[in-house]
């Protein structure tokens, strides 16, 4: 049911650390970059600049993927969401840039959406609620299924969905200047290039009580909670909370959230993951896990996808959506209900888990 984002999203991240030392007037910008894309100017290394520079920023993505926004200390850089950009090296400053795929896949209750690089949608399934009726649609740049919906951010930061509509969680047609959504179980989430959140559908437990929040760089919606990913590497979360999926509030360096039924998994910059709420399925057992670029939850398991292109998963396995071992050459995942999907570096796509629906027949898809 996400996204992702971060993602996800194949997603690929920059990060560069700015370090200042006290009483000094340098600072070193340090910039790296994995899948997706590289910063041309500076370059990637070690840069040493007086303080209170201003340096120029040039990120270029990869064939296939596009810039979706510079994240981490955002106050001191002149445009969050454009590629070419000036950080003012005033102060340590921690920031991300961020790529995406132009073609993704989202799972979600018990459907599976594919974004295709045209910017055109498929989707298999369950269509009791029109949840797969996205045959029409064009300019998109990324999908998000949820529960019984299906919902599409157009290039022009305007969204669309589809689906069942009985708690308004389809309502999204007057939002505007939208970078990213994500769908829920009866809730849509967008993130605004301003940093703040709009979310629409059931707020039986405040799931959408987000009006509030300021310098988010990446949202997650779970069945009936809301994640909000903030510049900082902190994380805020509302909604339904018996299982503790809520309680983020001690979250630090996170590069990248995901939200399901009842967990929250978020992702750090050092390949590692952190998970809470239920996990009575070991669903949040991923704490020996490593070299991970990309995480996603689903109803009872939770995927990671390893820097070489390999897959992991923990949680629930009874209808096979953890038998992921074998997969190779994938660039994201996405966890649904009960099925699991990996999008391969070509644009085919491979799927395991319960398909009483179709919501695995996906390998006659080609999304490049």
């Amino acid at each position: 049911m996400k996204r992702v984002c971060v993602l996800l999203i194949a997603v690929a991240l920059i990060t560069a650390m700015v370090s200042c030392d006290d009483g000094t007037e340098s600072c070193t910008l340090t910039i790296s970059s994995t899948l997706g894309g590289s910063v041309t100017t500076p370059g990637h290394g070690a840069f040493t600049y007086d303080k209170g520079a201003v340096v120029n920023l040039v990120a270029v993505a990869d064939d296939s993927y596009r810039f979706v926004s510079w994240t981490g200390s955002v106050s001191a850089i002149a445009g969050v969401h454009a590629s070419e950009t000036d950080i003012a090296m005033n102060s340590n400053y921690a920031i991300t840039a961020e790529f995406e795929a132009k073609f993704m896949v989202s799972a979600g209750g018990l459907h599976t959406v594919g974004l295709k690089a045209d910017g055109s949608v498929v989707a298999t399934g369950r269509n009791d609620d029109g949840e797969c009726n996205v045959g029409n649609w064009t300019g998109i740049v990324q999908v998000a299924a949820g529960l019984f919906h299906t919902v599409g951010l157009k290039a022009n930061g305007t969204v669309v969905a589809v689906g069942l509509k009985d708690y308004g969680q389809c309502g999204v047609g007057g939002w505007t200047s939208i970078t990213q959504v994500d769908a829920g179980g009866y809730h849509t989430a967008g993130l605004k290039a301003d940093g703040t959140v709009v979310a629409t559908g059931w707020n039986g437990d405040e799931e959408c009580s987000v009006s509030n929040w300021t310098g988010i760089v990446q949202v997650a919606a779970g069945l009936f909670h809301t994640v909000g990913l903030k510049a900082d590497g902190s994380a805020v979360a509302v909604g339904w909370n018996d299982y503790g999926q809520c309680d983020v509030g001690g979250w630090i360096n996170i590069i990248q959230v995901a939200a399901d039924w009842a967990c929250t998994v978020g992702l750090k910059p050092d390949g590692t993951v952190v998970a809470l709420g239920w996990n009575d399925d070991g669903q949040s057992n991923v704490g020996d896990w490593t070299d991970i670029v990309q995480v996603d939850a689903g109803y009872a398991h939770t995927v990671g996808l390893k820097s070489d292109g390999t897959v992991v998963a923990v949680g629930w396995n009874d209808d096979g959506r953890c038998n992921v071992g074998d997969w190779a050459d994938i660039v994201q995942v996405s966890s649904g209900n009960a099925q699991t999907v990996g999008l391969r570096d070509d644009g085919t796509v491979v799927a395991v888990g319960d398909n009483t629906y179709g919501e695995c027949n996906v390998g006659d898809w080609d999304l490049n």
